[in-house]
């Protein structure tokens, strides 16, 4: 959520940012500024009307005291309509406070400078590529393909269980995920961030502080009953940790790790883009999340991307790194990097990775502040990537380390799984 502060000293600039996403900030800055005059104008009569109802209660005493009890009995009264008054005008400004609370949440971001113009996913830019892309013998297969020649994943059954999008994995594809998640983790916690194990579940205060809450596309699964909502990724219960929190500048930076289910309803997805691994309901993912002072979060941001780097490296995957155009990137994020690994069988790349600064923007929606040295309060950075998500790495392995002998583990992966081939 932007600070209204600096949408009045910036609202030119902030106006003319915007437009990267494609938006029209103009007519709901104005709304702002004017609501925020009206909430300023409102809390100084309030200020004003307490103070005196505050002052004719010493005097009440006073005069009380003095026997002047006719006058004690007016100034009574006065307090008396001073009290309605307080409580018109704290409705009112609860009011209105509430009603610029709503307005802000349906701002986004305001992209960094470098974030490219574009319209949607086709105008992200292309800023690395590494890794040599495999030759496969003719018959490759596709990792659906694979999954059931094998009998490692079995996408029917999951649809006999629950539905589409909740594949079962069946012994060495279940121990193939499992090594993942334990590479993955050991690959964080070795980097220095600190391993949480957290909710699948939050309440709407943490859909809130993320940004994933309003929930304008209807992605979320809502526990009706409970008024929960399943996470889509480790980031909200991992940041909501430091939600209403006053750090210590010393305390920074904080970097955690977690691995979670993830679950989300994908709405709208179809066609042979999403088949198999491809996008799922309910998925796998390691997550990374740092809490930065704001002058070191882009250094924080580059080297978690160095961090990605260094895992595909070792897993010996293609890979390319994209940043994200103002149509594309999120709604909370000021600048991303997508990493995406090429699939030699579907000859296409496909996303893995986001890594994000939010900047301040997440954190004013949580209050998550700290104490500088200076003795100031001061809003946090906030960045997180996934580190990594699961089901497209291994629909990456699996095709592109198909051999006749079968699917070839990467080397790193074998102290964890226990064999070198799928077969």
């Amino acid at each position: 959520m932007l600070v209204v502060q600096n949408i009045i000293a910036n609202k030119d600039k902030y106006i003319k940012a915007l437009t990267k996403r494609n938006f029209d900030a103009a007519p709901i800055l104005d709304q702002v500024i004017a609501l925020d005059e009206d909430r300023r104008a409102t809390q100084a009569k309030l200020d004003n009307t307490l103070a005196d109802s505050n002052k004719f209660s010493k005097e009440i005493g006073m005069l009380f005291k003095n026997g002047e009890q006719q006058k004690a009995n007016l100034l009574k009264e006065k307090t008396a309509q001073l009290k309605e008054n307080s409580k018109e005008l704290s409705t009112q400004l609860a009011d209105i406070q509430e009603q610029l609370a709503q307005l802000l949440y349906t701002i986004p971001n305001i992209p960094n400078d470098t974030v490219p113009d574009g319209q949607s996913e086709e105008d992200n830019e292309e800023i690395y590529q590494e890794g040599d892309i495999p030759k496969l013998e003719d018959g490759a297969l596709a990792h659906w393909e694979l999954a059931k020649k094998y009998d490692i994943i079995d996408f029917e059954l999951g649809v006999k269980i629950t539905g589409a999008g909740f594949p079962v994995y069946k012994g060495k594809g279940a121990r193939l995920q499992r090594a993942l998640i334990s590479y993955f983790l050991d690959k964080n916690t070795a980097a220095g961030y600190k391993e949480y194990q957290v909710p699948h579940l939050v309440n709407e205060a943490s859909g809130f502080g993320t940004g994933q809450l309003p929930d304008k596309e209807g992605q979320m699964y809502h526990v009706t009953g409970d008024d929960l909502y399943l996470i889509p990724t480790a980031e909200v219960p991992v940041t909501n940790l430091f939600r209403d929190e006053l750090l210590q500048e010393g305390d920074l930076p904080i970097c955690c790790t977690g691995y979670t289910p993830c679950f989300r309803r994908e709405a709208g997805s179809y066609g042979a883009h999403v088949r198999g691994l491809n996008r799922l309901h309910q998925f796998d993912k390691v997550e990374i999340v740092r809490i930065e002072k704001p002058e070191n979060s882009y250094a924080a941001l580059d080297g978690m991307v160095e961090h990605v780097k260094g895992i595909l490296r070792e897993l010996k995957l293609p890979y390319r790194i994209l940043r994200l155009c103002g149509g594309d990137i999120g709604f909370t994020s000021a600048l991303t990097f997508d990493f995406e690994v090429f699939s030699t069988a579907q000859d296409r790349w496909l996303e893995i990775s986001s890594v994000s600064n939010f900047e301040s923007y997440q954190a004013n929606r949580l209050k998550l502040r700290f104490k500088g040295n200076n003795g100031k309060n001061q809003l946090a950075h906030t960045l997180n990537g996934s580190s990594l998500a699961l089901p497209r790495v291994l629909a990456g392995i699996l095709e592109n380390y198909q051999t006749p002998k079968g699917i070839k583990i990467p080397d790193v992966l074998v102290p964890y799984c226990g064999f070198e081939y799928i077969d």
